[in-house]
């Protein structure tokens, strides 16, 4: 039975994932990456959390309150990037800005797609399907895109530096993900806080950034095209 319900819970999180992954992908196919580097870095991101899991417990020891979840955080988003730079980002494949970004958001759908699984499995296990498929929902729209925004932040700033000198990259990269960690971390604080009537106000939150990180997409394709058409 639990091994049944485990299946479930893995599905309801793999599902939601592939298909925003899919919506990434497509608005790169006009120079698809391959497909056996995406697969890597998905199945990177998904092993991100066994990792994740004993250090954020490393953590509940030595901080509390406000303080704890901000190191939550600082782990789940250095832990995203520094797959992303050990699994994929020294890849000739990556070839162009984009693919900073659609490998970033592949890392983050990954690690959401296990956090998710996990999240919906304990309701589960308590024969709480009511609460799992409302914890399904709300982590659809509102911490996976939270993850595609923080990990895509990051992404962006690559793709805008992908021209620059090393220097450049580094203290781009680092400013990226600083900006990653703050909006995770505004997240999860808001959330905590949040009742009922100010819960879709913080989704609102989520899903402006969502939109500027697409503009943003597009605008990086744009800096490409100029960028051939320069040399």
């Amino acid at each position: 039975m639990q091994s049944t319900q485990f299946l479930v819970a893995f599905l309801a999180g793999l599902i939601p994932a592939l298909f925003w992954l899919w919506f990434w992908l497509r608005e790169d196919k006009a120079t698809p990456e391959p497909k056996i580097l995406i697969a890597t870095a998905f199945i990177a991101g998904m092993l991100i959390v066994p990792l994740v899991l004993p250090l954020q417990q490393f953590a509940m020891q030595r901080f509390v309150g406000d303080n704890l979840v901000f190191v939550w955080v600082i782990i789940e988003e250095v832990l995203k990037y520094s797959a992303a730079l050990i699994v994929v980002l020294w890849n000739k494949a990556v070839d162009e800005p984009i693919d900073a970004i659609i490998y970033m958001i592949t890392i983050a759908l990954g690690f959401s797609a296990i956090e998710n699984a996990l999240f919906i499995f304990n309701p589960l296990q308590d024969g709480d399907y009511t609460n799992s498929i409302l914890t399904g929902n709300f982590r659809f729209l509102g911490a996976t895109l939270l993850h595609i925004l923080a990990s895509g932040t990051v992404g962006v700033t690559m793709a805008f530096a992908y021209y620059k000198s090393d220097t450049v990259k580094i203290i781009s990269a680092t400013i990226g993900l600083f900006i990653a960690i703050i909006l995770h971390a505004v997240f999860n604080f808001s959330i905590m806080d949040a009742s009922g009537n100010t819960v879709l106000g913080v989704f609102m939150f989520v899903w402006m950034g969502v939109i500027v990180l697409f503009l943003l997409f597009e605008k990086v394709k744009l800096l490409e095209k100029i960028h051939q058409r320069v040399l």
